[in-house]
């Protein structure tokens, strides 16, 4: 039987496989260390990023420069937004791991949402206008969804060292610190749970869009001064 034919196919599939490996190998790395690619699967912040858009996020922005206020940060929710184990089993889970990491679903665990009060902010909601006052001042929001009121529910916090009190844009479709006020922690994500910085929309291709980062949200004496 002549195998000189069989021999080169043979080891022209190992190099693909071998290929293959090593792309999602180096791939790993890359995600795991410096970006990483997230699937938006809700409403919640509209009119920055829209249900099904998929962002690149940079887990190294705040290594260089700490989170501040008016930041939009990912994050992993469990324990603060989510139980710890989702209840679903290993199978499950690694199905739905599998989903997130090709950018294909959401996650049940991983949010977006926009940096509101920092470490030692007293955030209050809401003065006689109806606006968000951090530190007894009234909080500027360009960012918020058309028609959307900063919140129809009443809060009265301060940030507790080393943790974030984070809200979506789109208040009437956001689940956020606000819903967690009774809960563990009362809806403040500590900070070490930040996985990075939304930098990019990468697809639908058209909303690719680079994603500068805010400048610090500012605040007005309630004079007006």
């Amino acid at each position: 039987m002549d195998t000189s034919e069989r021999q080169p196919r043979k080891q022209g599939w190992r190099f693909v496989l071998l290929a293959l490996v090593l792309a999602i190998a180096i791939s790993g790395l890359v995600r795991s260390l410096w970006v990483d690619v997230y699937y938006i699967p809700s409403e919640s912040m509209e009119p920055l990023l829209m249900t099904g858009d998929r962002i690149l996020v940079s887990r190294t922005d705040f290594s260089a420069e700490p989170i501040r206020r008016g930041d939009v940060v990912v994050f992993d929710g469990r324990g603060s937004f989510a139980p710890l184990s989702s209840g679903k089993g290993p199978f499950v889970d690694a199905v739905n791991a599998a989903g997130q990491w090709f950018g294909l679903t959401g996650s049940d665990t991983t949010y977006v949402k926009r940096v509101i009060g920092v470490p030692g902010d007293h955030v209050q909601c809401c003065d006689a206008t109806g606006q968000l006052t951090v530190n007894g001042q009234v909080l500027e929001e360009p960012y918020l969804y058309p028609g959307d009121e900063p919140s129809t529910q009443k809060f009265d916090v301060v940030v507790p060292r080393d943790r974030l009190w984070l809200m979506g844009d789109h208040r009437s479709r956001s689940a956020d610190s606000r819903g967690l006020l009774g809960a563990p922690g009362g809806g403040m994500v500590p900070m070490e749970r930040v996985i990075g910085r939304p930098v990019q929309i990468i697809w639908p291709l058209d909303r690719f869009t680079g994603m500068p980062r805010s400048t610090q949200a500012e605040t007005s004496s309630k004079d007006g001064q």
